[in-house]
This record gives structure tokens, C-alpha cells and sequence, in this order.
């Protein structure tokens, strides 16, 4: 995309926490924030704002997608949440940090699952809050489960979204896939 001319040049990093399946706590947002952002900053060209750094996030990867979406909303413009892993008793927790994101602060949202994700059921709730509290969002349900093969049909579909979040021409929207 980026030498076709579709998009601006960006990075991406894949950071990769060998505790990725713990419950959440400090350690791997910790890193994040205070060693891998800052180091990808200082290593390479970037543009260190909020408007021009992304998150996503593939199953676990997207339930801290999550959890900075709503707690450090003044680090990321866009936050793509692919499959999200959403613990049952995260539920109580999102529901109150939805409302407490200020209207203006709210990232560029992607939401995404199969249609046979075994974490259908707390996606579909977390996608009814962001509906309920008018959160700007897009929401796929797509065929598939919670697979490699299923992102890896959607990567470049996530890959366009991003590119296309760093055009100023970008506005968020409420979008919905139809379900099956």
C-alpha cells in the first residue's frame, strides 16, 4: 500500500508478552508504555502523538486493546480490537469506564469477530455498551472463529483501516455489519 501510493509510510511493531493469557494486571501495560512506546520513539521517525500512533490487538492483544482504549485514550488515535478476549469479569468494569471517557477523547474504533467465535457472546456485549453509550465505532461480524486463518483473511481489510485512520479526511462513524 505504501508504495503503490495507497497510504502514508507507517510502522508496526508486534510486541510479544510471553503472559499474554494472565488476567490483566500491570506487567505487560507497563512495558507498553513505559519501555516499548518510548523506545520505538526514540529508535525511529515517528510522529509521538496521539493523533498518529494506533493500537490493535488480536484476541488477548485486543482485550488490552481494550482496556487502553478506555484508560489511556490520550496515547492512541485509532484502537482496532480484532476478536477481542473479553473476561466475564471485565464486564462491570467496562461498563463503567465507557462513560468516563470524555465525548472528544474517544480513539478511531474497529470491532471485529467470527461468526463462530467461542467469545462471541462478550464481544456482542461489549459492542451493545459502545452502542449504548453512542460510542463511535465500526463493528464486523464476519464468517470464521477465533483462528490465524480467520485474521489472516482480514489483514489486509485491518491494514486499509489503519492507513486510511492517518488521513485527516478520516471521520469516525457508527457502522454496523449486518448479522447473519
Amino acid at each position: 500500500m505504501i508504495h503503490r501510493g495507497e497510504a502514508a509510510p507507517f510502522i508496526i511493531v508486534f510486541p510479544d508478552d510471553r503472559y499474554w493469557n494472565l488476567p490483566p494486571g500491570g506487567g505487560f501495560g507497563d512495558r507498553l508504555i513505559h519501555d516499548i512506546i518510548p523506545y520505538v520513539d526514540k529508535t525511529y521517525r515517528t510522529l509521538a502523538d496521539r493523533e498518529h500512533r494506533a493500537l490493535g490487538g488480536l484476541s488477548r492483544g485486543g482485550g488490552w486493546a481494550i482496556r487502553f482504549a478506555l484508560t489511556r485514550y490520550d496515547l492512541f488515535g485509532m484502537v482496532g480490537l480484532h476478536s477481542p478476549v473479553i473476561f466475564n469479569d471485565d464486564g462491570a468494569v467496562l461498563e463503567r469506564l465507557i462513560p468516563a471517557v470524555p465525548d472528544d477523547s474517544w480513539p478511531r474504533l474497529w470491532l471485529d469477530a467470527g461468526d463462530r467465535d467461542g467469545d462471541l457472546g462478550t464481544i456482542r456485549r461489549f459492542e451493545a455498551l459502545l452502542t449504548m453509550y453512542a460510542v463511535p465505532h465500526e463493528w464486523h461480524l464476519n464468517a470464521g472463529d477465533h483462528t490465524y486463518s480467520y485474521w489472516q483473511a482480514h489483514v489486509a481489510q485491518y491494514l486499509q483501516w489503519y492507513a486510511e485512520g492517518f488521513s485527516p479526511t478520516v471521520q469516525p462513524a457508527i457502522e454496523a455489519t449486518p448479522t447473519p
